[in-house]
């Protein structure tokens, strides 16, 4: 089992950046790979970034290629995703997510299909 616990979410005006955090417990969490999806109302969820166990390869959806990154501390259990220029449309609950699936060394999942566990999400609200 893995829990999963987002956080950093909140309101900010567009341009702005905010950093989300997710701290992961149960089983090692250095062996998988981890993922952000967000859901904003009415629409399904829909992936924004991934990293491979060893942070060696990352994935990007193309709507936040060049303002998000992700990063993790296998130290620490944690997943990062920084966030700049905010934009209106990034608004969204985001969820963080953990495969146990394996692939090599660089496997990084874009597919929701593709984990198992999921945090309950944190709430990013951009203003224009």
């Amino acid at each position: 089992q893995v829990q999963l616990v987002e956080s950093g979410g909140g309101w900010v005006q567009a341009g702005g950046s905010l950093s989300l955090s997710c701290a992961a417990s149960g089983r090692t969490f250095a062996s998988n790979a981890m993922g952000w999806f967000r859901q904003a109302p009415g629409k399904e969820r829909e992936f924004v970034a991934s990293i491979s166990w060893n942070g060696g390869k990352t994935s990007y959806a193309d709507s936040v290629k060049g303002r998000f990154t992700i990063s993790r501390d296998n130290a620490k259990n944690t997943v990062y995703l920084q966030m700049n220029l905010l934009k209106p449309e990034d608004t969204a609950v985001y969820y963080c997510a953990a495969s146990l699936n394996y692939d090599g060394p660089y496997y990084s999942p874009r597919a929701f299909s593709e984990y198992q566990y999921w945090g309950q999400g944190t709430p990013v609200t951009v203003s224009s």
